[in-house]
């Protein structure tokens, strides 16, 4: 008798396990993942991982209840206009513009016709003192995208009007994952590091395989103690020179 109870008691582990197995690749495709498909293969096991799966859950919840940035379809933007095998160089954020209309889901871009934030202008503006380019009308990074700049954020999502209100709920482990694979299946990479938080989630790549760039973040409260004179661009361009890479039209 208590064989049978022991059948029985396995069998309903397992009915359970695929209940709940069933319920997780559900919740997936009700957030409807999409991203590029060079990256879906890449990152597949971590769309498995169970931190993934209640990141899935919050952020749907966070649609359904709330206005949420950039729109859901823009998640993976930095993914979508930038395949796995044309990457050239990284840029890191930290989290998506929480005003109205500004998240594009690329870091430090806006949507086109939207104003520049601080952050962004004084970008344009070390650009144009290093390379001697003028600032563009507008703050839509998306042509650095398709050159092969992966511009992503440490937290792909916000609530409106609440900045890091969606951190530490299992982004972070996942952009740490695409660090970490970029670092070890990639060489040569340009990383660009601006502020203390991006060179501390920066801390996993192999700086003896790619060339890494730090200083001062962009932001008016620290532009001025290392941001400014930085020459990041031209120094970007050089290395892709050396490289054999074609430069970015910055």
């Amino acid at each position: 008798m208590s064989a049978l109870k022991g059948i029985k008691t396995r069998l309903l582990k397992v009915l359970i396990f695929r209940v709940l197995q069933k319920n997780n690749e559900l919740l997936i495709l009700i957030m409807d993942i999409k991203i590029e498909e060079s990256w879906k293969h890449l990152l597949k096991d971590e769309f498995e991982k169970k931190y993934f799966i209640e990141l899935v859950d919050f952020v749907k919840s966070e649609y359904e209840n709330y206005d949420v940035y950039p729109l859901e379809k823009n998640i993976f933007s930095a993914f979508d206009h930038c395949r796995f095998d044309d990457i050239k160089v990284v840029i890191l954020g930290q989290d998506p513009y929480h005003g109205a209309g500004q998240a594009n889901g690329l870091c430090f871009s806006v949507k086109d016709g939207i104003t520049k934030p601080p952050s962004l202008r004084n970008i344009f503006k070390e650009i144009k003192s290093d390379i001697g380019i003028e600032i563009p009308e507008s703050g839509d990074l998306t042509p650095w995208a398709k050159q092969g700049i992966l511009l992503i954020n440490a937290t792909l999502t916000v609530r409106a009007k609440q900045a890091g209100s969606h951190q530490n709920k299992g982004w972070e482990i996942f952009t740490d994952a695409v660090i970490k694979t970029l670092s070890d299946k990639k060489e040569g990479l340009v990383f660009i590091l601006w502020g203390a938080y991006a060179q501390r989630k920066g801390a996993v790549i192999d700086h003896n395989k790619h060339y890494v760039l730090k200083s001062a973040h962009p932001s008016p409260f620290a532009a001025h103690k290392g941001f400014f004179g930085n020459k990041h661009f031209s120094k970007t361009n050089d290395f892709l020179l050396k490289t054999g890479k074609e430069i970015i039209r910055w």
